[in-house]
């Protein structure tokens, strides 16, 4: 493979993010991440080192490379709490990038987010960064989900086979072929199981106007905002979360304490059930929250408010800093958040892959937020 190659994009186009920015995303993944992506300040940190070492986290907008480009989507695969336990090598992601150049013997012009939930949001940077690549200023979630299927991308129409997963041994394995989305994600989850719950993984590269028409816009954008209002607020001793909702056309539905917390990880999932004793202006209320990796329904008195594809987030009460399914502490005082998904995933064909019933509730019927959260109030 040619060492130099045309690049497919103006480099007076792209953002070169500071350590400032870094802060930022740590908070504003956490809080898109709806619990899930695994802890961002772990990713930070790996970040961190990288900008040490000297290389750069570059950010790109869709609309700023040729249409032809190959851009390959990367994330982490998992449960969130195993990254607790057992750090990152670090190079998982270029050993996948690597791989996938040699699996189709074409170099890639760009990298693109799978979720820019959590750690998943600057983890696929590092990548980016040691193979000299841009990050694209996209996701394809624009929050986390559990599964693979579930992106913006897969959903509308692309294969994510071949693939490539590599851990912090050194393992790679390639999934050539899969006869659909699901059977992808089922031999992936088997597989990072054996790998010891963790683990990048790399899907088929796409052409960068797929990525411009399905993926969620600006992205990493929208995550440094979010941590700059929180950071902002908390520096002029403003409320941090009311800053977020303001942003984030969002509604503070739930103000609680951990009094119950079910947590436990099945079939490379951390799956649970977390119970919420109301205060403040919620005093004699109870909630609750399901858990699937991220916050999947959330019930007030037993009724369904909110519920998968929009965000329910949880933030520590005090500071507004997100508070990730692996953190949750029983006694914990916590607001909830609501927070409208983007459009890609409301239509018929998305609430198929991400909607309730998707997660093994039948009985749950999708309501978009506005109606959601007008009702609750």
């Amino acid at each position: 493979m040619p060492e130099a190659r045309k690049l497919k994009y103006d480099e007076a186009n792209i953002r070169t993010l500071t350590v400032e920015d870094l802060d930022a995303l740590e908070i504003g993944a956490g809080i898109l991440g709806t619990g899930g992506g695994g802890n961002p300040y772990q990713g930070k940190l790996l970040a961190l080192e990288a900008m040490k070492a000297g290389y750069k986290m570059r950010v790109l907008a869709t609309d700023r490379i040729e249409s032809d480009a190959l851009c390959m989507s990367i994330g982490g695969i998992g449960a969130p709490v195993v990254g607790v336990e057992r750090l990152r090598e670090g190079r998982e992601g270029l050993r996948c990038l690597r791989a996938m150049e040699d699996l189709i013997r074409s170099p890639i012009d760009a990298m693109v987010c799978e979720e820019i939930g959590g750690a998943n949001a600057i983890n696929p940077l590092v990548t980016a960064a040691l193979a000299g690549l841009p990050m694209l200023d996209c996701d394809g979630m624009g929050r986390a989900f559990p599964e693979m299927q579930m992106t913006t991308f897969s959903i509308y129409g692309h294969s994510s086979t071949p693939s490539v997963m590599c851990d912090l041994h050194g393992n790679a394995v390639i999934f050539s072929h899969a006869v659909s989305e699901v059977w992808h994600e089922r031999m992936a989850r088997a597989c990072v199981v054996a790998q010891g719950g963790g683990a990048m993984l790399a899907t088929a590269p796409m052409q960068a106007h797929f990525v411009h028409r399905y993926g969620i816009p600006k992205s990493y954008t929208k995550a440094i905002a979010i941590g700059e209002a929180v950071i902002k607020a908390r520096k002029a001793q403003e409320d941090p979360i009311a800053a977020v909702c303001a942003l984030e056309h969002g509604r503070r539905i739930f103000n609680g304490k951990i009094t119950d917390l079910k947590r436990h990880l099945r079939g490379g999932f951390a799956v649970g059930d977390m119970e919420l004793t109301g205060f403040d202006d919620c005093v004699g209320q109870t909630a609750s929250v399901a858990i699937q990796n991220e916050f999947l329904i959330f019930r007030r008195n037993g009724k369904v408010e909110v519920s998968v594809p929009d965000l329910i987030v949880l933030l520590d009460v005090d500071t507004g800093y997100p508070i990730t399914t692996e953190m949750l502490r029983y006694g914990q005082r916590v607001a909830v958040l609501a927070i409208p998904c983007h459009d890609l995933l409301r239509s018929a064909q998305a609430l198929e892959v991400v909607g309730p019933k998707a997660f093994g509730y039948p009985d749950i019927t999708f309501m978009p937020l506005p109606s959601a959260v007008r009702a609750a109030a």
